[in-house]
């Protein structure tokens, strides 16, 4: 049975007008994958649903990415076949449209699973991606008010901690996107990130950790959404495809992820869509928000909430 299930981050949305707009981001990115799985391929299916929801400048990923303390836009992305175990991935990638489609051809056509900063942009050069500027105005505005309170605080210091920082300026936290999707023969899954708003120059996230925040083998595929660290010290991918080998269904493992991430770092932190290889979806969340969409063999129209 085949099935797709898109995220568009786990937090807090704030304004409720945003919340319309965040739905029919993840509904459109999920109905782009659906018409890639209906041809046959899971990998293209999450490439192109990543890709649309990298290509909505509400979503924090690609056009729209969150800048960082020094006000540029360091990117991270992967994808993950669960059958062949065959991985993509970049980390602090600027400069391109679809950091998703780099890391695919990461995986296609290199012996290396992640590339990172310079490098990264270097290959993508070399294969053709186009210099792109991923920054919005919006992203602009949101930034330098941003940094407009930390100063006013005395808090510009780029070695203040990142949770402590979550805690007093929750609007630093913002969405990753991904897909994970199961075309009758394998998994795969993807997630791409333009990371958290203020974050250290260098700092990478959970996205492109294969385990931590992307993971597929051949019984399940996980993308994570929420703080990085928290996925990345957990494996939290991983883990929940785990979860799926020692009898759990997707939804279950899901929430059994979700309960360890509260466990050890509590609660509004972290959030997971999954697809097992029966073609269930899972999707848990410990934040108030996290905005997904899926579709599976029999339904007419994706279901879509927050």
């Amino acid at each position: 049975m085949a099935a797709i299930i898109v995220h568009g981050g786990a937090g807090t949305i704030r304004k409720e007008e945003r919340i319309p707009k965040v739905i029919e981001g993840v509904r459109e990115a999920v109905l782009a994958g659906w018409r890639e799985l209906k041809r046959g391929s899971a990998l293209d299916a999450v490439e192109e649903a990543v890709k649309a929801l990298e290509d909505n400048p509400i979503f924090n990923a690609g056009t729209g990415s969150v800048l960082t303390l020094d006000g540029k836009v360091e990117m991270d992305a992967a994808i993950m076949r669960g059958k062949t175990l065959d991985a993509g991935a970049v980390a602090g990638i600027w400069g391109v449209k679809n950091p998703i489609s780099v890391a695919r051809k990461v995986m296609e056509k290199t012996d290396h699973v992640l590339l990172i900063g310079e490098g990264a942009v270097k290959f993508a050069r070399l294969l053709g991606f186009e210099e792109y500027d991923p920054i919005t105005e919006e992203r602009l505005k949101q930034w330098e008010e941003l940094r407009k309170k930390l100063i006013e605080k005395g808090e510009t210091k780029h070695w203040k901690k990142l949770n402590e920082l979550i805690k007093e300026y929750p609007e630093v936290l913002r969405s990753t996107v991904g897909a994970v999707a199961f075309d009758g023969e394998e998994v795969v899954a993807g997630t791409s990130t333009g990371g958290v708003f203020l974050k250290m120059f260098g700092r990478v996230g959970d996205t492109p950790i294969i385990g931590g925040g992307t993971y597929a083998n051949e019984v399940a595929g996980a993308s994570c959404t929420g703080l990085g660290e928290v996925a990345i010290k957990l494996a939290l991918a991983k883990s929940a495809a785990d979860f799926v080998r020692l009898g759990m269904d997707a939804q279950t493992a899901s929430e059994a992820a979700i309960s360890l991430a509260t466990k050890y770092f509590g609660p509004d932190t972290m959030g997971i869509i999954m697809v097992d290889a029966k073609g269930n979806v899972g999707f848990a969340k410990n934040t108030k928000h996290m905005s997904y969409a899926f579709m599976k063999d029999g339904m007419d129209e994706p279901e879509a909430g927050v």
